[in-house]
């Protein structure tokens, strides 16, 4: 049986021939992303705010309205109610009293005042008695409970963790090659990571630990799809002196393009069937990948690429001019058009 090819050899897709539309797009979902992770904000999960969430089956449907003001009445704080795919199921948070965002909450004192309300054990055991005191056979599964302190250090270091990544991805990409490759790497980084935030705000899905998790996995399938294509960048920079800038990048693109179109279809696939059928636990996270897959492809050709060509880089700009002999400065692939 003869495998499968995705992408027919001798494939010559001209991709940066559409490089200032991609770019115009690129630059309108950054902006619309800012704009409404500014205005709107995020849906911080308990991990970050502190409180407590649990997760409630029901034997049977139960109205949401009723429930929520059930649990309103038990003066429990901001009471946040979210019912799953499946309509027994609900996930019920209590974000302690005062928090919201916690960009200021965790600057300085913050957190002093909310302190002081900080009971998560006897919050959660009110709540747990009227859920199975109203809605007999209710099952209220395990309890996450997070103390406004440890909330603020856990938004602390994952947003260390996300700069460090970023800031040490980049410095490898400079080192392995060049100044002007690091920088490409690092816009194509903040585009990828921008964008998931943006998707976060429009469709208020909980940003909790498990999104931090897949932004860095992001980070790191869009930095092994930008080096794959830098490598080969690299080494035609060396072998066809004389071919144009833009024309070599398309080059270097279709020469991986199998790898990529592979990579990105099985993860695709496979991310898609757990977004469907997957526990809801893990909804947040496979959504996040799912979309930075998409974006982390879509950015290692139309952002990454022309940082290149914006920052002049050339076929001349790193490799010495005795290291190419007459015939590998003329030579162009065959088959790829100019």
């Amino acid at each position: 049986m003869r495998p499968l090819k995705l992408v027919p050899d001798n494939t010559n897709i001209r991709f940066l021939r559409w490089k200032w539309v991609a770019l115009a797009l690129s630059v309108t979902l950054l902006a619309s992303s800012i704009g409404l992770v500014a205005m709107r904000g995020l849906n911080w999960g308990v991990d970050f705010v502190g409180g407590q969430q649990m997760r409630v089956s029901f034997a049977q449907s139960v109205d949401l309205g009723e429930f929520r003001a059930r649990l309103s009445a038990l003066d429990v704080g901001d009471v946040s109610i979210q019912q799953m795919a499946d309509p027994k199921i609900m996930t019920v948070r209590i974000p302690l009293e005062g928090s919201g965002n916690p960009i200021g909450k965790c600057i300085g004192t913050g957190y002093a005042a909310t302190a002081k309300a900080d009971d998560s054990n006897k919050i959660a055991s009110a709540v747990r008695a009227e859920i199975v005191k109203a809605y007999p056979g209710a099952n209220v599964g395990s309890v996450n409970s997070v103390s406004g302190k440890v909330g603020c250090e856990l938004f602390s270091t994952g947003s260390v963790a996300l700069a460090l990544a970023m800031a040490a991805i980049a410095l490898f990409i400079w080192f392995r090659f060049e100044w002007q490759f690091g920088v490409g790497a690092l816009v194509t980084l903040f585009h990828d990571v921008v964008l998931t935030f943006g998707f976060f705000a429009v469709t208020q899905l909980q940003f909790d630990l498990n999104v931090i998790a897949a932004i860095l996995t992001i980070i790191g399938y869009s930095l092994n799809d930008t080096i794959v294509v830098y490598d080969r960048i690299r080494e035609n920079l060396r072998k066809y002196r004389k071919m144009d800038m833009e024309s070599l990048i398309d080059l270097s693109t279709n020469e991986t393009l199998s790898r990529t179109v592979t990579t990105s279809l099985s993860l695709i696939i496979t991310l898609a069937i757990l977004l469907f059928v997957g526990p809801d636990t893990i909804f947040g996270f496979t959504a996040a990948m799912l979309l930075g897959i998409v974006i982390g492809t879509f950015s290692s050709f139309y952002i990454s690429n022309p940082v290149l060509i914006w920052l002049k880089v050339g076929p001349d700009s790193f490799v010495p001019t005795a290291e190419a002999s007459v015939n590998e400065r003329n030579v162009k692939p065959e088959g790829f058009v100019n």
